[in-house]
């Protein structure tokens, strides 16, 4: 079997942590090697995603470096077994190799923590917000990749609704319901959504007022971070217009996670139609509608 070119951020991640592991445990390349019967290239092709594992062989790299959970191994004999095919396989022409990778990470995640300070959260866009934020593109998008673009984005929310759902909490600067990139008639259907999602008991919704008096020391990107089946698979995918990258590195998760913390202490209290005092998400969205 050839090696991949451009391996999958499933992929990738999978050998990255085989790579991890073999670090913590102290073993050597040339151990690790003769002890599962591999070449030192293959070994390193495994651990850059440029080629697969098998389970039999994935099993005795995890036995040899000590990793005894279950939990753990049950979830990355999955990454391993996983064709990467969904729905996202159908925009291979269209979209770029690390949108195709966050959909199908956000299908598998069993929770998203996403901050956003543009724009409302790709996941809880409207149809009609996402055509508009395409459709006034510049430099402009044909109408037909539009079309497509759309599509693409709306079918990524469908990882909400799954059953059981995964737990979805966001917070979105004031900012993005100011911005002018969507006509007012959407950005009112937009809030009115929010206040609908918001309902639902796996979603929570804050926003973040510009009167905030405590910086929050984010990133300076928009982010998100997606859980996996066990907490060693937790990724953040920080968003970027050039180079937008996911990171996997224990120390990474723990900064942006705590950066996520901070921001869920300075924003307001979670959007609840039952709250409406001062420091509430709801009763901010009362006055984003009033002056609309």
């Amino acid at each position: 079997m050839g090696l991949r070119a451009n391996p999958s951020q499933r992929q990738r991640r999978l050998g990255e942590e085989l790579r991890r592991m073999r670090e913590a445990s102290g073993r050597k390349r040339e151990d690790v090697c003769r002890h599962v019967g591999l070449h030192k290239p293959h070994l390193s092709h495994i651990e850059a995603g440029r080629t697969a594992c098998s389970e039999a062989r994935l099993r005795a790299l995890l036995g040899y470096y000590g990793c005894t959970d279950e939990t753990v191994v049950d979830a990355l004999v999955a990454m391993a077994r996983s064709s990467g095919k969904g729905w996202w396989s159908a925009y291979r022409e269209l979209t770029q190799d690390r949108l195709r990778d966050l959909a199908e990470l956000e299908s598998t995640a069993t929770a998203h923590r996403t901050f956003q300070w543009m724009y409302v959260p790709g996941l809880l866009q409207t149809r009609d917000y996402v055509a508009e934020l395409f459709g006034n593109n510049d430099p402009p998008v044909p109408a037909e990749d539009a079309a497509r673009f759309t599509d693409f984005r709306v079918l990524r929310q469908q990882c909400l609704f799954t059953d059981p759902p995964p737990r979805f909490h966001a917070v979105v600067h004031e900012a993005a319901f100011h911005m002018h990139f969507v006509s007012r008639k959407v950005r009112r259907e937009q809030l009115e959504y929010l206040v609908e999602a918001a309902q639902l008991p796996h979603i929570t919704i804050q926003l973040l007022p510009f009167r905030a008096e405590t910086p929050p020391s984010t990133p300076g990107a928009p982010f998100s971070i997606l859980d996996g089946r066990v907490p060693q698979l937790r990724t953040v995918y920080v968003e970027h217009p050039l180079s937008s990258a996911f990171l996997g590195e224990p120390e990474r998760i723990q900064a942006f996670s705590q950066a996520f913390n901070r921001l869920t202490m300075v924003a307001l209290d979670p959007l609840d139609p039952a709250q409406l005092h001062s420091g509430s998400s709801y009763r901010m969205v009362q006055h984003l509608l009033y002056i609309l």
